[in-house]
């Protein structure tokens, strides 16, 4: 009997600390939806800005946005996957792989203005790219590849040694093993820390601001080598910085951003339940 009076009380304390979390993350959004839903329409979505961002819509910031975070993604991923790999699969498990993963863990705490200086030095000054595209994903790359490489480290883990082993029985090399049997196994877990570090990189700031953003440029870029608008730096400059903007085009910049987010997020989760389904048949 004891034991069900504390289970019942341990449930009902993790339900309520998980309200405490879901409910205000709910009701941000529904006020974020609420003030902004009226502003987003066809021509705010596609429109270049004008009269200094009080009027026209946010199309260079959208469009500037998704190439920051698919060049990141394509940076980050093969490079976060591929460390994973080595320290999960090849390094030896010493004092040296535990001091990597201890600098990872603690690169993931980093402030995001550091990762910002630290690709303007780097990206922006030394290797010359300058305020561009290109500087902007490797340093929202460097960002994320904490998250990365753990949440990938720790996927391909859970995965079962017998695997390994019974495909090394059966005459495949270690590298055919981790193609054909681990990388398949550990998509899912994979994807999970891809999703988590899209969403980052989606909505950071201050790496943007000294890297790549443009304050205010009505055109689209054209190669990857120029600058660009962006809607987190976009949000932050017409909240901050430009006197009399009108409130629902601040709360509509911000539910687009969310809807940027959430696109993502909804095309990440996909793929990791088509890897999960595949893997279970």
């Amino acid at each position: 009997m004891n034991k069900k009076i504390t289970e019942k009380i341990a449930f009902t304390i993790l339900t309520l600390v998980a309200m405490i979390v879901v409910i205000p993350t709910v009701l941000i959004i529904g006020y974020i939806f609420v003030r902004g839903i009226g502003t987003v329409n066809w021509e705010f979505l596609t429109a270049m800005p004008r009269q200094g961002m009080r009027a026209g819509g946010i199309y260079p910031a959208i469009v500037g946005t998704l190439y920051l975070v698919l060049g990141t993604i394509a940076f980050a991923l093969p490079l976060g996957i591929g460390s994973a790999i080595y320290l999960t699969e090849y390094a030896k498990q010493g004092k040296l792989s535990r001091m990597i993963r201890l600098a990872i863990v603690n690169l993931a705490g980093v402030p995001s203005v550091v990762y910002g200086l630290f690709g303007l030095g780097l990206f922006v000054l030394f290797l010359g790219f300058g305020s561009s595209i290109l500087a902007g994903s490797l340093t929202l790359a460097c960002l994320i590849l904490p998250v990365v490489i753990t949440a990938s480290e720790e996927a391909l883990k859970s995965v079962p040694r017998s695997y390994r082993e019974a495909s090394l029985a059966l005459g495949a090399t270690k590298w055919q093993t981790i193609y054909k049997v681990v990388l398949p196994h550990a998509m899912p877990g994979i994807l999970t820390g891809a999703i988590l570090g899209i969403g980052r990189a989606a909505g950071e700031t201050a790496p943007i601001l000294l890297t790549v953003a443009a304050f205010f440029l009505p055109r689209l870029p054209r190669t990857v080598f120029d600058q660009a608008m962006a809607l987190p730096y976009h949000l932050y400059i017409i909240s901050t910085q430009v006197p009399n903007m009108p409130e629902e085009i601040k709360y509509g910049t911000a539910l687009v951003l969310l809807g940027v987010v959430g696109i993502f997020f909804i095309i990440a989760t996909t793929i990791r339940i088509k890897f999960k389904t595949s893997n279970r048949a």
